[in-house]
């Protein structure tokens, strides 16, 4: 199972692509997905996934906070309970991020984390379930970023100008390391993409140096062939089994 969250959230991650923005991501954006595992041949939902946008104003700074929650339908507690949220906060222009949290309760396994960001270090706080409190600096390159900001990044990337086969190599930053990550650019294809009917999508193929992940071009994303590029479709495939998540909703885009 935790094979398969890393997924959920390493997915979007294409953002060294040098490509002019087409657009800026706004507050107030709300995307709800279905998350779907093969279960003894059978393509099961299990949990939802929702990612949303807002504006924040401190003192000194305006950012815009990104936040992706996971949790396990009801019925499915039983069998395994997962409480995820994973947060970011950003510049609101760049989408450089200034601060990232991360707390997660799976199946009774609890870890938080808080990673400061200054210039290409980061001051990483984790704290997990009956262990002490640890703190760590360490360096990341330029344009990496964690997780979520790179999420939405992707999305202000003008994928029309790219040709099929096309390749790209990036580093994020999971679990207080950098990961070699590549995308594969596979052309268009048209698919349902939730309450927004059926779209023409850009088709990416995810590898990554990590055991996280298995098969050639079997990890997929399909982004909305327009200036928003909502993820409309995502299929993985892990160690220990395939599955994918499903757009339903999205709405404030």
């Amino acid at each position: 199972m935790n094979k398969f969250l890393f997924f959920l959230y390493f997915i979007f991650t294409f953002s060294s692509f040098s490509i002019a923005n087409s657009q800026t991501i706004k507050a107030g954006e709300k995307l709800v997905f279905a998350g779907s595992y093969n279960m003894s041949g059978l393509m099961t939902q299990l949990a939802q996934v929702t990612m949303s946008t807002e504006n924040v104003t401190t003192a000194k700074n305006s950012y815009l906070h990104l936040s992706c929650e996971l949790s396990t339908y009801t019925k499915w507690d039983s069998f395994f309970k997962i409480r995820d949220i994973y947060e970011s906060y950003v510049n609101p222009i760049t989408l450089k991020p200034n601060l990232y949290k991360r707390s997660i309760d799976e199946g009774g396994y609890t870890k938080k984390e808080k990673y400061v960001f200054k210039g290409t270090t980061v001051n990483s706080t984790v704290k997990k379930r009956n262990k002490p409190e640890t703190q760590k600096n360490f360096s990341i390159g330029s344009s990496t970023q964690d997780v979520i900001s790179l999420l939405y990044k992707v999305r202000t990337m003008d994928l029309s100008k790219f040709k099929e086969g096309q390749t790209q190599n990036l580093i994020i930053v999971f679990d207080e390391k950098q990961i070699p990550v590549t995308l594969k650019y596979m052309g268009k294809e048209t698919i349902n993409a939730g309450n927004l009917g059926k779209k023409e999508c850009y088709k990416l193929s995810i590898g990554a140096k990590t055991d996280a992940l298995k098969g050639k071009d079997k990890n997929l994303i399909w982004l909305t062939a327009d200036s928003k590029k909502i993820p409309a479709l995502l299929k993985f495939s892990i160690p220990v089994g395939t599955g994918q998540l499903t757009l339903t909703a999205a709405n404030g885009i």
